[in-house]
């Protein structure tokens, strides 16, 4: 699944205004729910129940907060760039500024997992990584996640 599969340019937020881990999941959950018909709520608390195991800041000032919903048939994701970091209790004791959300059907197994790997691997490239920074605009920042060269697509 690549991801332009998986994102949509409704689901870029190229300036969230949070302070707090809580209230980036929260406006992440929002969008989330927006888009798909699901109940922020319900979003919000599978992310809750997801860093309770562990944080999703996987360092660099990335997060990829993610879970399992039974009501969801197709994976997709959210990706918000933040006005300022924010605390997200990384690996590397860093603060996020860009988080990509996915959420996944709760019989997904091995599809999450993919797109989970594929997500890290693809914000590992810093390249990538300077241009969503730079960026405010949603097209731009949608066009980055769907026009990677194939050697990082998803």
């Amino acid at each position: 699944m690549s991801h332009r599969e998986l994102i949509t340019a409704d689901a870029v937020i190229p300036a969230l205004r949070a302070s707090t881990k809580k209230q980036v999941l929260l406006e992440i959950s929002e969008r989330a729910a927006q888009l798909s018909g699901l109940d922020s709520r319900e979003v919000f608390d599978s992310l809750i129940q997801r860093e309770r195991l562990g944080s999703t800041g996987v360092g660099n000032g990335i997060a990829i907060p993610h879970g399992k919903l039974a009501r969801v048939k197709d994976l997709f994701g959210v990706f918000a760039r933040l006005e300022k970091p924010v605390d997200f209790d990384s690996l590397d004791g860093q603060p996020v500024d860009l988080v990509f959300l996915l959420i996944a059907p709760e019989s997904a197994g091995a599809d999450h997992l993919t797109a989970l790997a594929r997500t890290a691997r693809l914000l590992r490239d810093p390249l990538l990584v300077a241009k969503l920074r730079a960026s405010r605009d949603p097209s731009a920042i949608y066009s980055l996640f769907t026009q990677t060269p194939t050697s990082h697509a998803a």
